[in-house]
This record gives C-alpha cells, sequence and structure tokens, in this order.
C-alpha cells in the first residue's frame, strides 16, 4: 500500500495534478447524473459499446454500434497519445478525451452506450456517468471488480444503497458488476445488460465486440 501510494505521489508531483480539485470536480459533476429511465429502452434501435487499450504512450478508443440483434453497423476508432496517469478513481481524465473524440466521429450515434468500467457503483464519478454527462448519451458501466461497497446476493450497495447489479451468466466465469452510468435506472441498466450477454461471452454483447475490435486495432496499427 506504501509503495502504492508514493507511485501516487510521484505522477501527481510529475504531471502537476491537483487531485483535490479534480476529487472535488466530480462530486460536483455527480450532482448532476439522472438514474432513472430518459426513453424507453425496449425501442431503441442502436446500442454502442467502448473500450479504450493502450500500446507505449498511445490510447486507442474503439466503438462499434450494433443493432436489435446484435448486428455490426459501425465501427470506429481515435488514437491519441496519452496525457494523463493512470491513478485508482481518476480513470476518465486519463482515457475519455480519446473517447469523446471517437463519439464524434460514429455517423450512427447509439441511443445507449455500455463502457468498460464503472458507472454510479464509483465513490464519486465513474467512468461511463463521465462520459455521458459529456456526450448526452445513456450509459451502462460493466466492470470486472469492485472499487467501492459491497456485493449483497446480486446487489451493489453503496451506504446502504443499491447502485447495481452483480451478474454471472456465465458458468464457471467470476461476476460482472453492472450500474447504470446516467439517463437509465438500475433496474433497466441490469436487464439490458443480461438481455444482451450472448454466451459464451459473459460481457454483454456491445461491449464484448468492443473489446474484440480494440485487440484488432491494436494488432493491426501497432
Amino acid at each position: 500500500m506504501e509503495e502504492k501510494e508514493e507511485r501516487i505521489k510521484l505522477l501527481v508531483s510529475k504531471y502537476n495534478i491537483n487531485l483535490g480539485k479534480l476529487e472535488k470536480e466530480q462530486e460536483k459533476l455527480a450532482k448532476r447524473l439522472e438514474i432513472k429511465d430518459a426513453v424507453d429502452f425496449s425501442k431503441i434501435s442502436k446500442i454502442g459499446g467502448f473500450a479504450n487499450v493502450f500500446f507505449q504512450n498511445k490510447i486507442i478508443s474503439a466503438a462499434v454500434v450494433v443493432d436489435s440483434e446484435m448486428n455490426v453497423i459501425e465501427q470506429k476508432y481515435f488514437s491519441d497519445r496519452i496525457k494523463f496517469p493512470y491513478i485508482p478513481g481518476f480513470r476518465a481524465y486519463r482515457e475519455m478525451p480519446a473517447m469523446v473524440s471517437c463519439f464524434s466521429e460514429l455517423d450512427e450515434k447509439p441511443e445507449l452506450i455500455f463502457i468498460n468500467g464503472h458507472g454510479i457503483s464509483h465513490p464519486r464519478l465513474g467512468i461511463a456517468s463521465h462520459f455521458s454527462l459529456a456526450i448526452g448519451t445513456p450509459t451502462i458501466g460493466v466492470a470486472e471488480s469492485l472499487i467501492s461497497g459491497e456485493a449483497v446476493n446480486d446487489s451493489i450497495n453503496i451506504n446502504g444503497k443499491i447502485v447495481g447489479r452483480v451478474l454471472q451468466e456465465k458458468l464457471g466465469s467470476k461476476p460482472i458488476y453492472v450500474s447504470p452510468g446516467n439517463m437509465i435506472s438500475v433496474k433497466t441498466a441490469s436487464e439490458m445488460a443480461k438481455n444482451m450477454i450472448k454466451l459464451p461471452h459473459k460481457l454483454p454483447e456491445p461491449l464484448h465486440l468492443a473489446r474484440r475490435y480494440a485487440r484488432e486495432l491494436i494488432r493491426e496499427l501497432f
């Protein structure tokens, strides 16, 4: 733990980052979140998945848009130099600029987006929530570990409040932790994630396809 804290201190100094200021910004933005269904999600026809990968000093943000049958209708990516270090709890500041640029490149704008990361299961503002506020589109965060709260049965609880659900549709696999990012309820986010899992994949299909596309890009570009 001491080694980790020391590493973060060195990064904060090297990049001249004011973590206290960023924490306050996250807390302020979190007050703008609307954890309720903005639309009738049973009627949407375009769903997106975003996944980010890194190679040396580069970030690649990969987006896949599918129709209601999970057929790919568009793929786009955006690559840029990494300008912010990895600091737990502040992923959005490292990854979101590339994600927003990638989103702007899409011709087929999704009505709902799955993000590889946390929504409101973050102690302040998860990357799925932050991204939604930036682009104005409902998002769902899908993470493979918890960074805040606890899993009680199939619920994710923070301070006694249910902020997400634990899904384990693939037998023998580790669970995934689903939480709304913004503009969607906990119940609907869980249902949408569960309904879009196509076994043997354990992730919702739009996110699985985005991660596969990101891996392909790494091989092709580097």
